[in-house]
């Protein structure tokens, strides 16, 4: 073989194999391509996985308050009316000729605080003294602080307040000083 015969075969051998990277380098690159796109079609069905399970406990929990709430206008509606036993109670206290009324009255009233609190309703404690908080207390009015520290504090309560679950129906109603 002469040298330039040599020549042209080294030149064709570098060819080809210059061809075979080409085509390695094109193959890995649409491996690498399928690569990604996998990952990308696994980041979204993540993604989608994982706002779906946030939607199921978001609407679970939505569904439990729904269910929690779901006397709420009767239980608001009926307010009134145990306001009315009790003020009912304070007059016949009064008057001891109707002692038995007094028994019937209060076992119809206990009746129905029983099955309201069954229901999930609870009195909003509080007490002549303690601090006004306009967040937890509705003022009907202030009055002349009958002393120095009863200033921002709370003198009468006017009307209760009530709780269904941990939701405030009723905020009390309350006179403050000033």
């Amino acid at each position: 073989m002469s040298k330039k015969n040599k020549k042209e075969d080294n030149i064709e051998d570098t060819v080809e194999a210059v061809q075979e990277t080409v085509e390695t380098i094109e193959e890995l690159s649409v491996e690498e391509q399928l690569k990604e796109q996998l990952g990308q079609e696994k980041d979204k069905f993540l993604r989608l996985f994982a706002e779906f399970e946030n939607y199921k406990k978001r609407t679970s929990k939505e569904r439990i308050e729904l269910f929690k709430t779901a006397n709420q206008d009767v239980v608001v509606a009926l307010l009134p009316v145990l306001d009315d036993f009790e003020r009912a109670l304070l007059h016949i206290e009064d008057d001891k000729e109707a002692e038995e009324l007094r028994k019937g009255v209060l076992i119809i009233y206990n009746k129905l605080l029983q099955t309201l609190q069954q229901k999930g309703l609870s009195k909003i404690e509080i007490s002549k003294g303690d601090a006004f908080n306009a967040d937890d207390h509705e003022a009907v009015t202030q009055i002349p602080a009958p002393s120095e520290d009863m200033k921002g504090k709370i003198l009468d309560v006017v009307e209760k307040g009530y709780k269904l679950g941990d939701k405030i129906i009723r905020f009390p109603k309350v006179v403050i000083g000033q």
